[in-house]
Formats: structure tokens, sequence, C-alpha cells
């Protein structure tokens, strides 16, 4: 059985208050095998956020350990973080993030440009990652000549261009329409299927945790077994069962 691409060891978080401080994520354990296709699921304040942050290594934990590829990054630095980051990881957000002023190529090349990778094979690799989510014919446009679907796919490109060992969706089909958001579910589960990739996925949508092949619940900073049963219902609990099963 392959090693896990996320240990996670008793990782907590505290954000000062003015009277005091609040414990978002309090001493959660878990793992991530390489190939998953994980939802963090939750009520609101669940801490779900919270761990996709420290998941990602946009923040550091408050105490615990988190092991990426078997590397204790909890220790590192912040500088030596980002480097792994840019290495390792790939993002897509609700909002795109794309840059108005880039074409969608340029766009995709960004994670390159940090990484220092010259210039041609940039413009190599940025062409293929759009091809491979069916933009290749809108290289040279810009952000806003784009729907919200392709603008999203410009986004699932660039987390891809640098075959990261994992891709973090956090809400991706938030701001899209029904449709639009089952062909990007329909999207990662190709690139899950075809190429292997790890993806973890923050929603609120129980029809996205209905698709994975497992879903972590959070409650109140903790991990809840029970969450697609308690809070979203128990026909969903059943389906999921049955999804397991097949």
């Amino acid at each position: 059985m392959s090693a896990p691409i996320v240990q996670i060891e008793g990782l907590s978080k505290a954000f000062a208050t003015g009277d005091g401080s609040f414990l978002a994520l309090d001493a959660v354990s878990l793992s991530i095998a390489p190939g998953e296709m994980v939802a963090i699921m939750g009520p609101s304040g669940s801490g779900k956020s919270t761990l996709m942050t420290l998941i990602g290594l946009l923040d550091s934990p408050t105490a615990g350990r988190y092991l990426l590829d078997g590397e204790d990054v909890s220790r590192l630095s912040r500088l030596e973080q980002a480097r792994v980051r840019n290495r390792k990881l790939g993002f897509v957000f609700q909002n795109f993030n794309l840059l108005p002023r880039l074409s969608a190529a340029q766009n995709v090349e960004l994670p390159l440009v940090y990484g220092r990778e010259e210039r041609r094979r940039r413009r190599a690799l940025a062409v293929a990652a759009l091809e491979a989510v069916g933009l290749g014919a809108k290289l040279d446009s810009l952000p806003n000549t784009l729907s919200g679907g392709q603008k999203q796919r410009v986004a699932i490109a660039r987390a891809l261009v640098h075959n990261p060992s994992m891709i973090l969706a956090d809400e991706p089909t938030g701001a899209l329409d029904t449709r639009t958001g089952a062909e990007i579910m329909a999207l990662f589960r190709q690139l899950n299927r075809e190429q292997g990739r790890t993806i973890v996925v923050v929603t609120h949508d129980p029809e996205i945790g209905r698709q994975m092949d497992r879903v972590i619940g959070l409650r109140d900073g903790r991990l809840a077994d029970n969450i697609l049963r308690d809070y979203y219902g128990v026909d969903l609990y059943e389906r999921q069962a049955r999804l397991a099963a097949d």
C-alpha cells in the first residue's frame, strides 16, 4: 500500500480574539492516500476552510504535525513552505483568481514563472495543460471574454501545469450554475481517473460529496464521522454507502 500523501497528527489552529483565542481546529488527525478524491464538508464555522489552508501551506498550525509526501512541512520556515507549495500543490478557487490583463495561457504559466521555468518550456506546458482541460482554442483569450466554466477550466489548468502531487479546490463550483458545476466535477473525476490526481475539495454541496471517494466531516473544529447523515440527511448517507459498495 502506498504511503499517505497527507498525514496529519493532532493538528490544531487557534486565532487570537479580543478577549482571548478561538480554537478553529482542535487536534485533528487524518490521512489522504495518493489518487484519492476527498471532500472536506461541514457546517459554516466547522473548521473546513482552516483545514484547507493548513493542508495548502497557506498558514501554519498552532500545534500538531503535518507530513506531505513524507516530509514534515509543519516545521519548515514560511519561505521553505512556499517552495514546497509551489512545487507540490495546485489550487483552484471559487472565484477563479485569474489576472484580468493576462491571457489564458499567461495565467496558466504563473506557477512556472514563480518556479523560474524557461520561457519557451513555460509556454509549451501551458498549452498542454489548457488542451488537457478542453481549452486549446482559447490560449490567447483574456478572462473577461470567457464564460464562468471556461475561467474555472483555466484555473484548473493553472493548478495542473507544474504537475503537483495534489490539487486543492475551495468551493470550485460555488460561482457556477448547476450544469457548468457538473461539468467541472466531471473534469475533476476525469483527471483523477486518467491521471491518478489526488484531489481535495472543500464544499457545502452534498451532491459533490456524494461523488467523492471519501468525505472528511468537521464540526466545531473536530472530526465528525457521520457528517453526511447528521448534517446533510439520511438519504444522502445511504446513497454514499451504495456508491462505496459499487
